[in-house]
């Protein structure tokens, strides 16, 4: 029996490691060949010099294990370097199938502490880097699509977080590249459907060299035979659903937002309307918008705000 992406290439951002290695090898497992890229500078934050040694590891691993594989060690920030990327699968592969956007640095602060550089470079990394490599792998379908006159088979996953769902305080800049990784997902969603592309955004909980000290204190409990389980919150809990929507038993799921960690997936639904207030006069006027909001939110618990830190409570039943 084949395997479920037999025949497909994939490329995966950021797959030196953590869940961009997971992913990796798990695309490979179900039959893909990989590019593998990763930017391999040793610090979360981006700091420290570039190395190929963490992607050139795990395309070694994928290859020893049979599979296919190639590194790629460029920034997939950089508009070019992207370029590269894209063109390497399609060269090695003859085509690309699948793009996993995972990777991504850290600089944390409080808004008001904040500086430009630490704003500018997770913004660059998080979103630029999304947007470069979906721009070149959309280009590469929709060409392949019109010379076909048909759909081709394409699959976009996208890291969002649950930062941006709940909105983490400390993570401006991350939490408004996340934000801005939803839109970019939805938007190309649309916009790719007809060439029989589908865009997906996922929002993981795991530990990662970029969350090492978030999750310290959330140790698997030893001593009831627990030990011999996966970590809730190992990477290759997240990887299996990240094959899912890179095959095609996902061609009708398109422009979705799902959570996932520890054994459980949950489906975010869209943002509805939860009020809606008319004026009775041409336009609004400020006491009629004080008439109307003043008591719609006088009621409201302290702290609701637009952000859903309802998330942050699920786990695995």
């Amino acid at each position: 029996m084949s395997l479920p992406l037999e025949g497909r290439s994939a490329v995966v951002t950021g797959a030196g490691r953590g869940l961009g290695r997971a992913e990796a090898l798990e695309l490979a497992r179900l039959g893909a060949a990989v590019v593998v890229n990763d930017f391999g500078q040793p610090g979360r934050d981006g700091s420290g010099a570039a190395s190929a040694t963490p992607a050139e590891e795990v395309a070694a691993g994928i290859r020893a294990a049979g599979g296919r594989a190639v590194a790629h060690t460029g920034d997939v920030a950089d508009h070019q370097q992207a370029r590269e990327l894209v063109e390497l699968a399609v060269a090695e592969f003859g085509q690309l199938d699948i793009l996993v956007n995972n990777a991504g640095i850290l600089r944390d602060r409080m808004v008001f502490s904040m500086s430009e550089d630490e704003w500018d470079s997770v913004i660059r990394v998080h979103l630029k880097g999304h947007f470069n490599t979906t721009h070149f792998a959309a280009a590469h379908w929709r060409a392949r699509s019109k010379a076909a006159d048909a759909p081709v088979y394409g699959r976009i996953v996208n890291t969002s977080s649950e930062a941006f769902l709940a909105g983490s305080a400390g993570q401006p800049n991350y939490a408004a590249a996340k934000g801005g990784i939803v839109g970019l997902t939805t938007s190309t969603a649309l916009a790719l459907a007809k060439y029989g592309v589908t865009a997906n955004v996922i929002c993981p909980r795991a530990r990662t060299r970029m969350t090492a000290d978030v999750f310290a204190g959330f140790q698997e409990p030893a001593g009831d035979g627990s030990e011999d389980r996966l970590d809730p919150l190992a990477p290759e809990h997240v990887a299996p659903l990240v094959g899912y929507l890179a095959s095609p038993a996902a061609a009708h799921v398109n422009g979705q937002l799902l959570v996932v960690h520890g054994g459980m997936v949950a489906v975010v639904e869209r943002p509805r309307v939860a009020a809606k207030f008319d004026t009775k006069q041409d336009a609004f006027t400020y006491d009629e918008l004080d008439a109307l909001l003043t008591p719609h939110y006088a009621d409201r618990p302290a702290g609701e705000t637009f952000a859903a830190a309802e998330v942050l409570g699920l786990k695995h039943e």
